[in-house]
């Protein structure tokens, strides 16, 4: 019989699909089989209507990592269900928690007849998916299986949460990889807050640092996002943002600000030409017109030569930097050079030979 391993996170985008791509990277290195599905769907690209049938969906998470490593398609479980608005409210005026025999027939294709390891990515947090009986608790005891924590640390408070997954999961916890560490913090988080959690019951597997490109946002989203009108350089909406600058001081403020910043995206009024050229000429991934005006035809022809976008959105300077902000680190992991920096992060991050070795010890 197979093993499976159920990846979770306490709140949302706390690396869980990094987290599943190194993961099942390292089985694929190993020569093992192994087989990915996420029991609820969180992101879903309908070809038809919402209550269509869900006997096939696979999420869009899943199906990302299925493409990136080569995996067949029968190797990519499908959905039990999908979470979304009109789901949640069918569920909810018929007061139905409780899965459909949907869930013993996921559990039959998971354990039956399989020798290699299922990875399981539970919704965004513990509570999240309860109302349709997966949520991340109701899963790991259903099904009896291990869980492991993605959780973003970034003080001792941090532990409250972990504390409360601990007791919601009992003996089915079987560790976290804390992520999103500064950098210079890992040593001590490793010689002191490690050896606490353990005495507290819960096992490290890794520390995982703070990653500007994995936080990162194409230029393509931002665009879709603040309903950006895209002025030139087009073909560079898949560039990468890593920072936001705002463009509102003077000329040379600007230009000793903007050589201390990397991969930005640059928010100014439309009528600051000193400010937009000056922006050019530094590390600026994408440059945001807000306010009254159209750029200068000379602008646009310097953005063309540097091959940078130029965005004019509807909207003030403050909303505008607002939509960038709640970008940054809120969105999925669908993007190649991500994908790639992950397995370096987990190879390097993680003691995976040790999950492993727990991994199996828990199935004996």
């Amino acid at each position: 019989m197979g093993k499976t391993l159920m990846i979770g996170s306490c709140e949302p985008f706390s690396g869980k699909s990094a987290l599943v791509l190194g993961i099942t990277r390292k089985i694929i290195d190993r020569n093992e089989k192994v087989r990915l599905g996420k029991p609820l769907a969180t992101s879903v690209e309908f070809n038809s209507s919402p209550n269509s049938s869900k006997s096939k969906v696979i999420d869009d998470d899943v199906s990302f990592v299925g493409e990136t490593l080569g995996l067949a398609k029968d190797s990519l479980i499908p959905s039990i269900d999908i979470l979304s608005a009109f789901t949640s409210h069918q569920r909810l005026l018929h007061s139905k928690i409780e899965p459909d025999n949907a869930l013993e027939s996921f559990k039959k294709n998971i354990f039956n007849d399989f020798d290699g390891i299922n990875i399981l990515e539970a919704a965004g947090s513990l509570h999240e998916g309860i109302l349709y009986g997966l949520g991340l608790v109701q899963l790991a005891k259903k099904l009896d299986i291990p869980v492991l924590l993605a959780h973003l640390w970034e003080d001792s408070r941090s532990v409250d949460a972990l504390l409360s997954a601990k007791n919601q999961l009992g003996h089915h916890l079987l560790g976290v990889v804390l992520n999103g560490v500064i950098p210079e913090d890992i040593a001590g988080i490793q010689k002191n807050v490690v050896p606490a959690l353990s005495s507290l019951g819960i096992e490290v597997f890794g520390v995982m640092p703070r990653s500007p490109l994995l936080r990162s946002v194409t230029v393509g989203e931002l665009a879709r996002r603040l309903d950006a009108r895209v002025i030139c350089c087009s073909d560079g909406l898949e560039l990468m943002v890593e920072t936001l600058s705002i463009g509102a001081m003077s000329v040379n403020s600007a230009m000793e600000f903007f050589r201390r910043r990397r991969n930005m995206a640059v928010v100014t009024g439309a009528d600051r030409t000193d400010i937009q050229l000056a922006a050019l000429e530094a590390s600026t991934q994408c440059l945001i017109l807000t306010g009254v005006g159209e750029p200068l035809p000379q602008l646009i022809n310097r953005a063309e030569e540097l091959d940078v976008p130029l965005l004019r959105v509807d909207r003030d300077t403050l909303s505008t930097v607002e939509v960038i902000e709640n970008a940054f680190g809120h969105v999925r992991l669908h993007e190649e050079v991500k994908a790639t920096y992950a397995f370096r992060l987990v190879e390097e991050h993680c003691d995976l030979n040790r999950l492993f070795e727990r991994l199996e010890s828990n199935h004996k």
